[in-house]
């Protein structure tokens, strides 16, 4: 084995392409089925089927959600009891200090509130964003992926991850081109 150039960066993946989704679904399968998980797909278009393929997880990001819009439900429900009820009550021609039908409209806002910024800061954590820049974006062949190129990348951070036997991989299963994509 040869030693590694200390100039050169290190390996992030290697990146192949395909000809057409049919060939790029194919090529998904087999890398999972080969018991690679830390890879991706690209493509101008979403591919029906390719989470199957990938075997891609449900997203965790209803779960997160769901929590912070009980958060903002409740939280409603605390703030509006303490000031009508323990704060501040007022006798309103002998109407009860818990008067739920008078809270909904606050209720309901802060629950879609705080849901959305669940949904928008918790798409943000899974997502590992704001990334400005990524490996793949080197790659001069790379940029066909959003006009007529269809893309795999197989990360150097799975634990199978062998630099010639992935490229035997993707050599093997048709792909047009095979690259190495290095660190920045």
């Amino acid at each position: 084995m040869s030693t590694p150039n200390p100039s050169t960066p290190p390996l992030h993946g290697i990146l192949a392409e395909f000809d057409n989704p049919g060939q790029l679904m194919h090529a998904a399968q087999s890398v999972n089925k080969s018991g690679y998980r830390k890879f991706d797909t690209f493509s101008p278009f979403p591919i029906h089927g390719m989470d199957k393929a990938m075997s891609i997880r449900k997203s965790k990001l209803g779960w997160i959600v769901l929590g912070h819009g009980l958060l903002g439900f409740s939280g409603a429900i605390a703030m509006m009891y303490f000031m009508s009820v323990i704060d501040y009550p007022l006798n309103i021609s002998g109407k009860p200090f818990f008067n739920a039908p008078a809270w909904v409209p606050v209720t309901f806002e802060l629950t879609i509130l705080l849901s959305a910024f669940g949904a928008v800061f918790g798409m943000f954590f899974l997502n590992g964003l704001p990334r400005l820049n990524h490996p793949l974006f080197g790659s001069e062949r790379f940029k066909r992926a959003t006009d007529d190129g269809f893309f795999l990348c197989i990360e150097s951070e799975d634990p199978r991850f062998e630099p010639q036997a992935v490229r035997d991989l993707l050599n093997g299963l048709g792909a047009t081109h095979v690259e190495d994509i290095h660190e920045e």
